[in-house]
């Protein structure tokens, strides 16, 4: 109960849109006496008395007249309804998309994609039907049962009181089903999410399953899932098949009742026809929006085993600082320290005790055996992750007392795999700089040696490049990274492989561009390749997450360390640098 009390808390942004339709269902409530009552007028005043016949036709127009204000009064509240729906929606979809935008790196590493879609597309909307609806035909039918329960109690309280003898059972009947529904609309929530999670996962990696020839057991995986899904329905909805009928059989019990002293008390003459007839007319207005409430318990299990997923991800905790914290000075001048830091992922230590000085306009190398720790340092330095001991400053401020996106805005980092965006080439630019004008979008191309195949591309920059850029080659999409890079122009660089995915000559060329790039910058660089790290100002060699050596590509090799080592083993190749 707790979730839908807090889905209902989203009424307090629209109270205009939710009073209009309080009036819009009182107004309703009001209208549906008009039929019964003037039938009933009709049938005992009106046919057995000759000299009011000229009435007829007035009583008529009024019956009408109660329909049509009905009905108008439905159009206008399914029309604010409507408004009122997409208004809620768009919110939750946003809070809920903000919220996901300050989780933590280490959230989304236990989490499956296409189950967080699943939450924030279809989750979403079954929370809301619980808060539109719910507002829609609860507020409605409850008006109704409510205004007409009272009024048969004032038409005949004797017959009234049979009527509404189910009406306790019906109260105990949706009790029973909502306790113990809850899980089985949970699991089918859950199923629904695996499922859609798995044809993600399948859709992304499609290539993989053909290269594999993956496809039939992938086929009969899916089907398993499927079948998950199909079995958790079903439970759901066997308990709807023995809920539903039997419900209607206790609001049928209540027209037998008042058929038989209803019908009793017409003969007895203590009830005239016309108020039976009147009493049978609101008997059937008082069950029916119990019917709809019924069928609302259902939607209600529905939407709150939904809302309970929207709200774990609401209630998750944010990365620190991901809002507020200090902001760096617009210009600094990039002095980079690790003091003693040390991280564990899971539990699992992966650096220990590490120590780095990067001075201004330096810059440094990031050396070892893969699983040494290189890249954490790396995503630590952009507060991906946070550090478990030790301080890491810019500049001499500790960057834990910083708003991550001030930190972020003077770092450009080069993943190790290149990510681009279902857009175009220019839509995957401008993400490192919104307001970047067309001349500097080339000149960062051109810097990046990816001017020539963008040009080649049909529609040039506004060539779309496909899911992850799969229209491009690596390269290409290795060099568009780099150019995305280039075009913030940031003081501190963060390079991880940035050249892994070209070629000798291509790669040549970007490390020339490279090197125009980090002057003058502070630059962090993560390399195999000994063309790339062997102008380092300072090169650490890492293993098993500590610090083994430090120094020179010259003074290293002298030691006859780990260095020389990894350079024998040919782990670095060492390739000839272009002059």
């Amino acid at each position: 109960m707790k979730s839908i009390l807090r889905v209902f808390s989203y009424l307090r942004h629209y109270p205009g849109l939710a009073t209009a339709q309080l009036l819009c269902a009182i107004g309703m409530t009001l209208a549906v006496f008009v039929f019964p009552n003037a039938t009933g007028h009709v049938i005992d005043h009106i046919i057995p008395n000759p000299d009011r016949h000229g009435e007829f036709t007035l009583w008529i127009f009024v019956a009408l007249g109660g329909f049509l204000v009905k009905d108008g009064l439905n159009s206008l509240r399914i029309f604010i309804n409507n408004i009122f729906e997409q208004k809620v929606i768009f919110d939750i979809r946003s809070e809920l998309y903000a919220k996901i935008q300050r989780l933590p790196l280490s959230w989304f590493d236990t989490r499956r994609t296409g189950d967080i879609m699943t939450r924030v597309v279809e989750d979403v909307t079954n929370m809301e039907r619980v808060l539109i609806d719910g507002v829609e035909q609860g507020l409605t039918a409850a008006l109704q049962v409510l205004g007409i329960g009272i009024f048969l109690f004032f038409l005949n309280p004797t017959v009234a009181a049979w009527a509404t003898l189910p009406v306790p059972f019906l109260a105990i009947g949706a009790w029973i089903y909502s306790t113990r529904g809850r899980d089985r609309y949970r699991n089918q929530r859950d199923a629904a999410s695996d499922l859609n999670a798995l044809l993600h996962d399948n859709i992304s990696g499609v290539r993989q399953i053909k290269a594999y020839a993956a496809e039939t057991a992938e086929h009969a995986r899916f089907n398993r899932f499927s079948d998950q899904l199909r079995r958790a329905t079903l439970r759901m909805m066997k308990w709807w098949a023995l809920y539903s009928p039997g419900m209607s059989f206790l609001r049928m019990t209540g027209y037998v009742l008042v058929l038989a002293f209803g019908g009793a008390a017409v003969m007895a003459q203590t009830l005239t026809l016309g108020e039976f007839t009147k009493f049978l007319l609101f008997l059937s207005l008082f069950y029916e929006p119990i019917d709809r409430l019924n069928s609302l318990n259902q939607m209600l299990l529905s939407g709150r085993a939904a809302a309970d997923r929207v709200f774990e991800i609401l209630d998750s905790g944010e990365e620190p600082n991901s809002t507020v914290g200090a902001a760096l000075p617009e210009k600094i001048r990039g002095h980079v320290r690790f003091e003693n830091v040390s991280f564990s992922y899971q539990e699992q230590p992966t650096l220990r005790g590490i120590t780095l000085d990067a001075p201004p306009g330096q810059t440094i190398a990031l050396v070892g055996s893969t699983g040494a720790g290189k890249t954490t340092v790396l995503s630590l330095l952009a507060r991906f992750y946070e550090t478990t001991s030790g301080t890491i400053t810019i500049d001499g401020i500790a960057i834990d007392t910083l708003a991550k996106q001030s930190l972020r805005e003077r770092l450009a980092y080069v993943t190790q795999e290149p990510f681009l965006f279902n857009g175009t080439v220019r839509e995957n630019l401008l993400l490192s700089k919104r307001d970047a004008s067309e001349e500097e979008l080339w000149t960062a191309l051109t810097a990046a040696h990816a001017d020539a195949f963008v040009r080649a591309l049909p529609n040039v920059l506004d060539t779309n490049v496909g899911e992850r850029g799969v229209k491009l080659s690596g390269g290409e999409k290795q060099r568009l990274s780099i150019a995305r890079a280039l075009l913030k122009n940031a003081p501190i660089l963060l390079l991880d492989e940035a050249t892994a995915s070209v070629d000798s000559e291509t790669e040549r060329q970007i490390q020339d561009a490279l090197d125009h790039l980090m002057k003058n910058r502070t630059a962090f660089v993560i390399a195999h390749r000994l063309s790339t790290i062997q102008n380092a100002d300072c090169i650490y060699v890492l293993e098993h997450g500590q610090v083994i050596e430090q120094g020179t590509h010259t003074s290293l090799l002298a030691r006859g360390g780990k260095y020389a080592e990894l350079c024998r083993k040919s782990f670095l190749a060492a390739e000839p640098r272009s002059a």
